[in-house]
């Protein structure tokens, strides 16, 4: 039989069985969906963290107390300001290094009021990270020097506090402490799961006596180049360490970040297509299921073919390209509706989506060759078939 007229026969046998085969490639059909929708979600999620890595600046190097362990919480910083200094002598240059004390505060205005994060930090921080101000300006050098009480709000604070004017110039208080408004960053959105519009930026001088304490959270310096960023990360580290007896310290680069970051979403999307490839192992046991069932109708029909000289061969690769038709159209169905679901996730929630070929290539040929393999023992059993004993079948 040639291969041309194996496959119209096959899709003729599907088609003179419709809703069979419809709830047949149901189950294909779910699973591809399944598999490319999560994978979909999972590389969008991914890319989104790459993005907002990178978003931060261009070759940062971020130094901190112990080690980086994003299942641990983070060590007691003993690092002061005095530490920033040393680390500045090493840099070269003030306006590459940033630094952050953190703590949280209700920031007031009013009658109205917004628990915020807030952030002493140098005047260099935006030329360290990417932040832009839409209106007003960013702290200064003497701003820091003379611990100013002046404050840079982010653009979800001052919507909350300022909904109908202009606040740069308007007083807040923070912590019971009034500071003067003196710019507004523009939106930034979430950012690795904070939130950049809720934060509020102080002098860290100022912070130091708002907070009572002289420490100093973490340091984030700008290399000049790619190629010596990890050269300068080992020499900080060391001058800290020798500043600090028996306190590690880390520097971590941007790459690294990612690196941990994609490795952990990695595996995250490989679990969750694992468990929609369930469904889809499902689906081909519902395949060879409803092909032995087939091969059981068309006894008699088989036992013809094998009279007027069809050979074994050709009765089993008959019944094996009807298994791989159901499955391949349920795949293309499924991708369908995959691209659709990550679409619809996508628009209507903040979780990102990104359809990638490789997903789609992948899903699909699964799903080929789930009917190649749940369709070998129904082919191999309808070529078996003695012709007489499949001619009296009734």
């Amino acid at each position: 039989m040639r291969l041309a007229e194996a496959w119209r026969v096959a899709f003729a046998a599907l088609r003179a069985n419709r809703l069979r085969s419809g709830l047949t490639m149901l189950g294909v059909v779910i699973g591809v969906g399944a598999v490319v929708a999560l994978v979909a979600i999972g590389t969008g999620a991914k890319r989104e963290v790459e993005r907002q890595v990178e978003g931060l600046g261009s070759n940062l190097l971020v130094v901190v107390p112990g080690q980086i362990d994003f299942s641990s919480a983070p060590s007691v910083s003993r690092l002061t300001l005095s530490d920033v200094d040393a680390v500045t002598r090493i840099v070269g240059d003030r306006s590459r290094v940033a630094v952050t004390v953190t703590s949280g505060e209700t920031v007031r205005a009013g009658t109205r009021s917004r628990f915020s994060t807030i952030d002493g930090v140098l005047e260099t921080t935006p030329k360290v990270f990417v932040r832009s101000i839409a209106r007003g300006g960013y702290l200064t050098r003497s701003d820091v020097d003379t611990a100013r009480r002046v404050a840079v709000l982010g653009a979800g604070v001052a919507r909350t506090l300022f909904p109908e004017r202009d606040p740069v110039g308007q007083q807040v208080s923070i912590a019971g402490v009034r500071f003067r408004v003196i710019g507004v960053f523009a939106p930034l959105g979430q950012s690795l799961g904070v939130d950049r519009d809720g934060e509020v930026h102080i002098p860290i001088t100022t912070a130091h006596r708002l907070f009572a304490t002289n420490r100093v959270d973490g340091i984030a310096v700008k290399a000049p180049d790619r190629s010596g960023i990890d050269a300068l990360g080992q020499r900080i580290v060391a001058e800290l360490s020798q500043r600090h007896p028996g306190t590690e310290f880390s520097a971590v680069t941007q790459e690294q970040i990612l690196g941990v970051l994609g490795d952990i979403l990695g595996v995250l999307t490989g679990v969750l297509a694992a468990i929609a490839g369930i469904s889809l192992l499902v689906g081909g046991v519902g395949v060879s299921n409803i092909m032995l069932v087939s091969v059981r109708e068309r006894t008699r029909e088989i036992g013809l073919r094998k009279a007027v000289g069809a050979r074994p061969r050709d009765i089993g690769v008959q019944f094996l390209l009807e298994a791989v038709l159901l499955t391949a159209i349920g795949g293309v169905a499924g991708m369908a509706l995959g691209i659709g679901a990550a679409v619809l996730v996508a628009q209507l929630t903040p979780v990102p989506a990104a359809v990638t070929w490789w997903a789609l290539a992948l899903a699909f040929g699964v799903s080929a060759g789930v009917g190649i393999v749940f369709g070998v023992v129904p082919a191999q059993r309808a070529g078996r078939l003695d012709p007489v004993v499949a001619l009296r079948t009734e």
